[in-house]
């Protein structure tokens, strides 16, 4: 056999392996799920998705509906900038808001001591405007103190369900790691001794980037969320 047929014939071969690889990845993962279900294997459903439930599918399941899958690019260095953006504006806002109480306590010991009707009447209106100040500050404050705890959540999240399909333990720069995130939604109706129950199961892929050191990390398939359906 010549060269070139066997280079030609080496090349299909690679492709065909390639298909078979990248088939349906969702079936083969739930495949897997259900059968740990069968088993009670709680160690393994613990391996797949980050919050396993129980679902009765004793006398079968199937896939119904499978949308397209959508790739999208990785989010988790831009929530992180998120979130250190908004935690520099909390932390220098904590000045103003200490002034503006120091100004309305000053306004408060400025009223106490006021001898005239005349001027109690001017230092209420300095108490008053000190007070809508003061008041104004700190809501400010609890608004960028609650969208912060919202960034670090998202972050937290976000980098959970990375470091979980990357499945390579905790990676101190994962925050700065590009790439992409690939996203599946899979329809089952299970059937159980109570009858059928249909549920959502959002499937994640991460593939990331180390631009430093040029190292692509290859995620596997995970199951973020299961979700009843009806």
């Amino acid at each position: 056999m010549s060269r070139k047929i066997c280079s030609i014939l080496g090349i299909l071969i690679l492709f065909s392996l390639l298909n078979s690889c990248g088939g349906k990845p969702e079936e083969g993962l739930l495949k897997r799920y259900f059968s740990a279900l069968t088993l009670n294997d709680r160690t393994t459903l613990s391996t797949m998705a980050l919050e396993p439930i129980s679902i009765d599918a004793q006398q079968g399941w199937e896939i119904t509906n499978v949308p397209e899958e959508r790739i999208e690019p990785a989010k988790l260095p831009e929530i992180d900038k998120t979130e250190k953006e908004l935690q520099k504006k909390l932390q220098d806002h904590v000045g103003p808001v200490m002034d503006a109480e120091d100004a309305k306590y000053e306004a408060e010991e400025k009223a106490k001591n006021a001898r005239t009707a005349a001027a109690r009447r001017a230092a209420q209106r300095e108490v008053e405007e000190a007070q809508a100040t003061f008041d104004e500050e700190r809501e400010l404050h609890r608004q960028l103190q609650q969208d912060f705890n919202e960034a670090e959540d998202a972050a937290q999240r976000e980098e959970e369900i990375a470091t979980f399909s990357l499945g390579m333990g905790r990676l101190p720069n994962i925050r700065d790691l590009t790439g992409e995130v690939y996203y599946s939604e899979v329809d089952v109706r299970a059937v159980g001794q109570a009858g059928e129950k249909n549920y959502k199961f959002y499937l994640r892929r991460y593939v990331l980037t180390d631009e430093t050191l040029n190292l692509t990390h290859r995620g596997r398939w995970i199951i973020v969320k299961i979700e009843p359906l009806g």
